[in-house]
């Protein structure tokens, strides 16, 4: 059997994370790797102590038809972004890389064309990651500089979803 690259090893691990989560829409996980060792890990789910999604049977947002990437205000859950970024350190996050996976929970597909949402992609820029990878297929994926967030700010052109 051929050795997995450490690249799907990492989005891998992402994807076993994401099966914890309790959104009903889509199921995220993140890995955080600094110096090829795991600092942390994070799935979509409520804070802790509220009942999830999954618990109620229904999700605000699709009650409401929001699209995706839009009023996350609205959302019970917390992101895997955030949730792998709240369980570490400053110190361990500057230079490091999220690895992040989404399932689309209707199909169990890959979610199309995924990224991190605007305000999680300001928790990675404050957290001092430098890349993300994304997982497209069960093979592919994107690698984000994180720079290139910086640079190209799509909150200045009011660029709603992902």
């Amino acid at each position: 059997m051929a050795r997995r690259d450490k690249i799907n090893y990492y989005l891998d691990l992402a994807e076993v994370v994401s099966k914890r989560g309790t959104c009903l829409r889509k199921l995220y996980g993140a890995v955080v790797v600094k110096n090829d060792e795991v600092i942390s890990t994070g799935y979509v789910g409520a804070p802790r102590g509220r009942k999830n999604c999954s618990d109620y049977g229904v999700c605000i947002r699709e009650k409401l038809k929001i699209p995706r990437g839009e009023r996350y205000e609205l959302c019970r859950s917390v992101h895997a972004e955030a949730n792998a970024i709240i369980s570490a350190s400053r110190e361990e996050l500057l230079g490091s890389s999220i690895y992040l996976v989404g399932i689309d929970v209707p199909t169990g597909e890959y979610v199309k064309n995924s990224s991190s949402c605007s305000m999680c992609k300001r928790m990675i820029i404050n957290a001092g990651i430098e890349k993300v990878y994304i997982r497209d297929t069960k093979d592919e994926y994107r690698v984000v500089d994180v720079q290139e967030w910086i640079d190209n700010d799509e909150s200045l052109e009011g660029i709603f979803g992902y």
